[in-house]
């Protein structure tokens, strides 16, 4: 069972791979995003941990993106979810209550298709995720093993059906026949109702450590999915953005190293029923800004 100390501990162990950036010990606690809407021009949210939990809804969530809107912030939601396409990301907001259009809605999935290369791809998906947004050929791979040796890359979109005998598999594939592998999730976990769950980054860096792929991870930290984010705000300085998240090394380490600001969310996420000064020290990464919930 994944803890809040062995998913930090995990990440500390590949901070090689993740934007390097420096950030001050001058965290401070707010009681709500609402103090500080006069900094910002726009927020940016993590979904899980800061806006739902699993498939709840976080008590409020909504109700606050609303009262920032009202003050004249531009809302954005940045995740790393890439298990479902663009419809389905706006259905599964919908349903949590989230009123958000669809271009308030930037998607590590996003990212990883536009930097997919030409070529017959093997999909590790969900078994509800039709494949139909992905822009090459695709098969979806599964039990079969000599399907691993077909395909000219390997597409990681989601952990959901994934299983310890169908990574043997990838990895074997990938011992005898090298060949791309993109993580369109670099996260290693995901706060849900019954814990946290391995997410696509988990098992991506064990093949990163093994070395026998190349290796691309998508999604935050990493800086293509804040450029996409970043273009659909044109006009607005790095530093009038904010961004709330849950995860140090991802949403707060991240969003640092694109020039914006940011405020850790602490009640129901990574970090929940912790106290998270420790983990900052550890890894000195800091937020502006901290709060138990937005």
């Amino acid at each position: 069972m994944q803890t809040t100390h062995t998913i930090h501990t995990r990440y500390e162990e590949i901070r090689h791979r993740l934007p390097m950036v420096e950030t001050k010990d001058e965290v401070r606690e707010i009681g709500s995003l609402l103090d500080i809407a006069g900094e910002a021009d726009a927020f940016i949210f993590d979904a899980f941990g800061v806006l739902n939990v699993g498939e709840t809804a976080i008590g409020g969530a909504a109700e606050r993106l609303d009262q920032l809107r009202a003050r004249g912030c531009l809302i954005r939601v940045l995740t790393n979810a890439a298990s479902y396409d663009r419809a389905g990301a706006i259905e599964k907001f919908s349903r949590l209550g989230m009123r958000l259009k669809d271009d308030e809605i930037v998607t590590s999935r996003d990212a990883t298709l536009k930097h997919m290369q030409p070529g017959r791809w093997g999909a590790i998906a969900a078994a509800a995720d039709t494949l139909h947004d992905l822009p090459y050929p695709a098969i979806r791979l599964g039990d079969d093993p000599d399907a691993y040796d077909t395909v000219d890359g390997f597409v990681f979109l989601s952990s959901a059906d994934w299983t310890a005998a169908r990574q043997d598999m990838l990895e074997a594939a990938l011992r005898r026949s090298p060949r791309p592998l993109l993580i369109a999730n670099a996260d290693l976990a995901a706060p849900r109702d019954d814990g946290f769950s391995r997410e696509p980054g988990y098992f991506g860096h064990k093949i990163a450590d093994a070395g026998l792929a190349p290796v691309r991870f998508f999604g935050k930290p990493f800086p293509e999915v804040y450029a996409l984010a970043l273009a659909t705000l044109p006009g607005i300085a790095a530093h009038r953005i904010v961004m709330c998240g849950d995860t140090l090394h991802t949403d707060i380490l991240g969003a640092a190293a694109a020039g914006w600001r940011t405020v850790l969310v602490t009640r129901d996420g990574l970090y929940s029923g912790q106290d998270v000064t420790p983990y900052m020290r550890a890894a000195a990464i800091f937020p502006d800004w901290r709060l138990e919930k937005i």
